[in-house]
């Protein structure tokens, strides 16, 4: 019965996102869903993308093994990255009418700074969609009794995921998303409601998470623990900025108050729903703390779902797992489409002959082409992380190393600095890897964490680029 419901849901999913692409005439209505959205869709868009499988799988896993001190990165760094790219990126961005972030870099510095910077922007992009994919597979598999594999769950999950993202683009993302935060919200709100029956409250549930240690956040006063806190902070809360999928939230808005607002209550709201799945998860080491442990032991990521299984009546397995699913498809769909979208207009694009140039259905047909690949190529770097048994908070925690390295700084300096030059920028990308990668395959385990170094260097070389050559470089037309 349960899988009966579910197998309705995911239909009626695609559903909806077949109809978006009733919507679809150009391809700016595929990628910015004709800028005509409204404040309480942009911030059940940024909600919805956000909070994904790592917020109620992985990130109640590393509460279970780390205290909240291991939520640093997420939810902590990463809704303080929505907050501060509404405040100083959104209203600058909004104006310049862009396509894509990658845009940007081609406008401000060059057509060389934009393919690279777009080629980085959506390699980040392949640990995020991936930890999507992975947590379907995980969903599947645990629907199933174990009957369906994690690596055919990915596999099925990431064909669904696809068919309504390939179809509609950001119409398909925005529709879907009303419909999948109302279940995130509601469903999630009832079974703690439910839960709490069995806990007495939610208060005896944090005074028992308080007593065991759970809420120790700041880091011991050494050096290593110090830096790898900040670092995991700075690469979340600075990292995810330069990304395709918040500039399309803030691109797809109507007008620029809705796209700063939007963007910086929907980071409000994901930081503090994000607070629920953690209660869930933890509720299950009260109710039944011998089952907690044993699963906690195998995989802390399975706790919450096993526990709604074997202790919440169907209908309640029924919401969670519709919750879940709205969860993880909500994210899926709106990153698989950014990174596909960039590589199209900001790299194959850009390398075409100039002679050569496409019609605006031929590049849509591209993009829609390039989504298809993405989702491939994500798919077969989900199976490579089961294989390697990498965590979901571990995969979107490391997909932002290299847009913090690469990314950021010239997209910051470029906004606020008139001085910043195409030779800064330049300067900055390759000193930034330069550092980065070899202290990466070298010594990952360092005491400065090789992306803060790379970001650093980055930082630092950007200034001193442009100081020696301050003239802009601007790309030809």
């Amino acid at each position: 019965m349960l899988v009966s419901f579910v197998a309705l849901y995911l239909i009626i999913s695609i559903l909806i996102g077949v109809y978006a692409a009733t919507k679809v005439h150009s391809a700016k209505d595929y990628v910015t869903a004709g800028r005509s959205l409204p404040m309480w869709v942009v911030i059940a868009m940024v909600f919805a993308t956000w909070f994904g499988a790592e917020t109620v799988l992985g990130v109640p896993g590393t509460f279970v093994e780390e205290n909240l001190g291991g939520l640093i990165s997420d939810p902590f760094g990463a809704s303080f990255c929505l907050m501060l790219f509404a405040i100083v990126f959104a209203r600058p961005l909004y104006r310049k009418n862009l396509l894509t972030l990658g845009d940007f870099y081609r406008e401000r510095y060059s057509k060389p700074v934009e393919i690279v910077v777009s080629i980085a922007i959506a390699l980040s992009y392949l640990g995020w969609v991936s930890a999507q994919i992975t947590a379907l597979g995980l969903v599947f598999n645990v629907l199933t009794e174990g009957a369906l594999s994690m690596a055919m769950g990915i596999v099925i999950g990431a064909g669904i995921v696809l068919i309504y993202t390939l179809v509609g683009g950001m119409w398909s993302v925005a529709m879907t998303t009303v419909v999948q935060m109302t279940v995130i919200v509601l469903g999630l709100l009832w079974i703690s409601f439910m839960v709490s029956e069995q806990t007495n409250g939610v208060v005896p549930v944090i005074q028992h998470a308080y007593e065991a240690g759970k809420f120790e956040f700041w880091p011991s006063l050494e050096w290593a623990a110090v830096i790898t806190f900040i670092a995991g902070f700075l690469t979340m809360g600075f990292g995810s900025i330069p990304q395709q999928d918040v500039f399309q939230r803030v691109n797809s808005s109507k007008n620029e108050r809705v796209a700063v607002w939007g963007t910086f209550f929907g980071g409000v709201a994901y930081f503090l729903f994000a607070a629920v799945p953690l209660y869930l998860a933890y509720s299950a080491f009260m109710i039944d703390p011998q089952m907690a442990a044993e699963i906690s032991e195998q995989d802390p990521q399975l706790v919450l779902p096993t526990f709604v299984i074997t202790h919440l009546p169907m209908y309640a397995q029924i919401i969670f797992f519709g919750a879940l699913l709205s969860v993880i498809m909500s994210t899926a769909s709106g990153t698989l489409l950014a990174p596909s979208v960039t590589l199209s207009e900001n790299v194959i694009r850009e390398l075409m002959p100039k002679g050569k140039q496409m019609t605006d259905q031929q590049f849509l047909t591209l993009m829609r082409i390039v989504v298809g690949l993405f989702a491939v190529l994500v798919t077969l770097y989900a199976l490579y992380s089961l294989q390697h048994e990498t965590s979901i908070h571990s995969m979107v925690e490391n997909a932002y190393k290299v847009t913090l390295v690469v990314a950021l700084v010239p997209l910051f300096c470029g906004i606020y600095w008139k001085k910043a030059s195409n030779f800064g920028a330049v300067c900055s990308i390759i000193s930034g890897l330069v550092v980065w990668i070899p202290l990466e395959l070298i010594v990952p385990d360092a005491p400065l964490p090789p992306h803060f170094a790379g970001f650093i260097v980055a930082s630092f070389a950007m200034v001193i680029g442009s100081l020696i050559k301050p003239e802009p470089q601007t790309a030809a037309a």
